[in-house]
């Protein structure tokens, strides 16, 4: 099982967009050092608790105090977003990270975001201009013969030579490109699907282990469409982890501090707004005024020593059937940084190696 880490980046509204920036600049050099995989950053425009528009910037910083850690977003909200001017800024940054760049996309589940760019959600566009302005990405990188793109969104011209010296030449390090990450929340994601469909990296993002199991049904869905296998070793789950000496400790340092405060102030009553909420349930009879932080961290989260993480761990990979990566999801502790920084050596230095024996098989399920 590989680690890695999502950051929305989440931060307290009071918290200054500077100060914010350079705590999550420390959790990446963090990562670098234990020997995390990869780190993906979220892009969100309205969301005080979320507080980042622009995770490209984080990355080009981060690339330059980093060695290792594969960096990516995660992930750019592509309907915000003019796809050819998006193309070149992706290509540049991997140029920056000389290999060690993912690209990961996003529909966009806002409400606010979508209210901002004038994007109907509701009714699907956003998932529309995703997929749109992917495929317009995608051949800008890989098509050598100049082409016109008149789409529902966008129009696009890659030009012939121009001027005897003028000419879209702008192509990624990588080649094609770089990995594709797909992130998806509901369960019928369209998103995911389109993962399974062209082989991309799906992300499941955190509810329970009952719901989030249904998301692979949509990536092999996707992938039937397109006469593929998926592999479930290249699905990421995005899980909330607080690892300490002791059990109590743990849950002290988790829905007793800053992991608490932003779920009972923001996502909780967020996913109650979205009608997500039964999701969090290990019971459909809970009721919801039940579902707090600590119920989410006796229930959902990976909460505890090394012991209890690891046999909590190897429950989430059996109950979901399998999966690749486990994606650390990231708070804000700048107020106790030794305390995260200690969560997440235990992570990768006592957890990790001890469910480094889950490895799913292509296309199969775990008995």
């Amino acid at each position: 099982m590989q680690l890695g880490l999502f950051t929305m980046p989440s931060h307290p509204p009071e918290c200054g967009l500077y100060d914010g920036h350079k705590w999550d600049l420390q959790t990446l050099r963090w990562a670098d050092e234990l020997g995390f995989n990869e780190a993906w950053i979220g892009e969100h425009h309205t969301a005080p608790w979320e507080p980042h528009p622009s995770p490209d910037l984080l990355i080009a910083q981060s690339l330059m105090e980093t060695e290792q850690i594969r960096l990516g977003p995660g992930g750019f909200l592509l309907p915000y977003h003019h796809p050819a001017e998006l193309a070149n800024r992706v290509a540049m940054l991997d140029h920056m990270a000389q290999g060690r760049l993912n690209f990961g996309v996003a529909a966009s589940g806002l409400p606010s975001d979508w209210a901002m760019f004038n994007v109907d959600g509701m009714s699907g566009q956003n998932r529309d201009m995703t997929r749109e302005s992917l495929d317009i990405m995608l051949r800008l990188w890989t098509e050598e013969e100049p082409f016109d793109y008149d789409g529902k969104f966008w129009k696009v011209s890659k030009t012939d030579l121009m001027f005897e010296t003028l000419r879209p030449h702008i192509k990624p390090f990588q080649a094609p490109h770089p990995p594709i990450g797909v992130a998806g929340l509901s369960k019928n994601s369209d998103t995911l699907k389109m993962a399974g469909e062209r082989g991309f990296i799906p992300m499941s993002l955190n509810l329970n282990p009952g719901y989030v199991g249904s998301h692979w049904e949509a990536v092999e869905e996707g992938a039937a469409r397109a006469g593929r296998v998926a592999n479930r070793s290249d699905w990421r789950l995005v899980r909330e982890i607080f690892v300490a000496d002791t059990d109590e400790e743990a849950m002290k340092m988790s829905a007793g501090n800053m992991m608490g405060r932003m779920m009972r102030e923001y996502f909780l009553p967020l996913l109650d707004s979205f009608g997500f909420k039964e999701f969090l349930k290990h019971d459909p009879s809970v009721p919801d005024s039940d579902v707090t932080p600590e119920y989410c961290a006796r229930h959902n989260w990976l909460v505890g020593s090394p012991d209890t993480v690891v046999r909590r761990l190897e429950e989430v990979y059996h109950d979901v059937g399998g999966f690749g990566a486990i994606l650390l999801f990231c708070f804000d502790y700048r107020e106790a940084p030794e305390a995260w920084y200690n969560s997440m050596r235990l992570l990768a230095k006592e957890v990790i190696p001890r469910v480094s024996h889950l490895k799913p098989q292509p296309g199969t399920a775990v008995a």
